[in-house]
């Protein structure tokens, strides 16, 4: 018996280990795109909070301003709700999206020849299956635009609707071609959000909202790369949907995530000074300031926001002690753990774990 819990505490460990690495690059999900669903699934006379509990989000959470889940907590939400709403657009537009709509518009896609085709079919496909929002690829010079337009007499534009979509299409188009299709710039037919802070790794760092429609932009040569995926491989993609269109193509090999990566390999130790990380990438300090700072980050949010997701996985998806958890972040006292975590998230460690263990 005590060789078994040996062995499971083991296991237990290596998960916990490999977990922390794949959020070192991943990241989590913020609440503002998990409530959302919770209303969607409240405006259908549903309890929202039985569904979140059952995708091991605390209902607590959503009164948390920064508060974030893990990438498979979202994604069992996003499964959960579209089972009980049999609708893959969580009610956003005047026509249910039917469960098995992406899967079917993949498996169109993927007979294309290239991303250009593959991106025209796909318009036409939300056309079909969509009533308040239509979808157009524009070539103009050497950019591409992918454009989403409110019909007429709709409403104004949903900010949720936009999201998703944008983000459903951008992840289709990057697995299309089996590489990530770096957004130039994007435009938003609508008010800057509280948590537009997530969308420089969501879409670009080059944003612009208020605009007449939602725009992103991106280089119009990759239009020509050919589409590398068949049914066979579409089966694994959408198995493993919708974690791999949210998180997978972000920017893998930006700098930003680069030195994500390299911190990571640090822990628990003291993470160094920008200067020493300068070094390391063999550029000047000010130079690679100012490359975070094109892709929308810094080299402090960059630590900030590594502790910030390991600590989230840790609280929500471990038994380590608040202090195990400061020693491995690299914080000498749990008191500064304690503090830290307070400014990321508005909430102390023990209520945060107590709310996101599922009840």
């Amino acid at each position: 018996m005590r060789d078994r819990k040996s062995h499971r505490s083991t296991v237990s460990r290596e998960a916990t280990r490999l977990g922390g690495d794949a959020i070192a690059q991943k990241g989590t999900i913020s609440i503002h795109f998990v409530r959302p669903i919770a209303e969607a699934v409240r405006a259908h006379g549903l309890d929202e909070q039985t569904l979140l509990r059952e995708a091991g989000i605390s209902p607590v959470l959503l009164d948390v301003a920064r508060s974030r889940v893990s990438a498979h907590q979202y994604a069992a939400l996003w499964r959960l709700v579209i089972g009980r709403l049999d609708d893959e657009f969580f009610g956003q537009d005047s026509r249910r999206m039917k469960a098995g709509s992406f899967a079917l518009l993949c498996r169109s896609v993927v007979h294309c020849s290239n991303l250009r085709a593959a991106l025209e079919r796909s318009g036409r496909f939300i056309g079909i299956l969509l009533d308040d929002l239509a979808v157009e690829l524009r070539e103009e010079g050497r950019t591409a635009r992918l454009t989403l337009q409110q019909r007429a007499g709709t409403g104004p534009a949903r900010v949720f609707a936009h999201e998703t979509l944008l983000v459903m299409l951008h992840g289709l188009a990057c697995w299309l071609v089996g590489r990530r299709i770096p957004i130039q710039s994007a435009e938003f037919a609508y008010p800057s959000p509280a948590h537009r802070g997530e969308y420089p790794v969501l879409f670009s760092s080059s944003l612009r909202f208020e605009q007449p429609r939602t725009v992103i932009e991106f280089d119009a040569a990759l239009l020509d790369l050919p589409v590398v995926q068949s049914e066979r491989s579409a089966k694994d993609f959408l198995r493993i949907a919708p974690e791999n269109i949210l998180l997978k193509y972000k920017n893998a090999q930006g700098i930003a995530a680069r030195i994500r990566r390299r911190l990571r390999q640090e822990l628990p130790r003291e993470l160094p000074e920008l200067d020493a990380v300068a070094r390391e990438f063999h550029t000047a300090p000010a130079t690679l300031r100012r490359r975070l700072k094109a892709e929308g980050q810094s080299y402090q949010s960059i630590k900030d926001d590594l502790r910030r997701d390991l600590a989230i996985t840790y609280l929500s998806s471990t038994r380590k002690s608040v202090r195990e958890i400061a020693q491995a972040l690299g914080f000498l006292e749990p008191s500064a753990f304690h503090r830290a975590f307070k400014r990321w998230a508005h909430t102390s460690p023990g209520a945060y774990r107590r709310g996101a263990r599922p009840r």
